[in-house]
């Protein structure tokens, strides 16, 4: 395997990922979705077109907005990535990496969204969620 690629499954086994990595750089979504979501703050890692999942049919897909959906499996309920319909670009949930020592946070987003009860030590490159849709010049939600 790569130095880009990594493996993982959900938290029942029944999807496995074998991810190549764009970078090394994890990132942070505060916005209320994820929140709910991922029942906190979303942390992934952008992934190329090159990674695989294992037991595609325990993957179940929720269209959470007109830009992006969102994939779950539906036996565990783990998170597995946020899409981008616009051109597929994939975030997998940092969680499911089996190795995840050469990550470094670099990026929070819907930042104006954080809860006021946590926070990360890091310092981290921060966008609004203003400055988020207008980055992508999509509307807010």
């Amino acid at each position: 395997m790569s130095e880009k690629a990594k493996s993982g499954h959900c938290l029942c086994g029944a999807v496995k990922v074998s991810a190549v990595l764009a970078n090394h750089d994890a990132g942070v979504c505060h916005c209320k979705m994820c929140q709910r979501w991922a029942a906190g703050p979303f942390v992934s890692i952008a992934c190329t077109p090159e990674t695989r999942f294992e037991g595609q049919d325990a993957i179940s897909f929720y269209p959470s907005s007109e830009w992006a959906e969102r994939a779950f499996c539906k036996h565990c309920g783990s998170p597995l990535f946020y899409r981008a319909k616009s051109d597929g670009a994939l975030y997998l949930s940092v969680g499911l990496l089996d190795d995840t020592e050469d990550l470094k946070l670099v990026n929070e987003i819907f930042v104006d969204r954080k809860p006021s009860w946590y926070s990360f030590a890091e310092k981290t490159n921060q966008m609004t969620e203003a400055e988020v849709f207008a980055m992508f010049g999509a509307p807010p939600a």
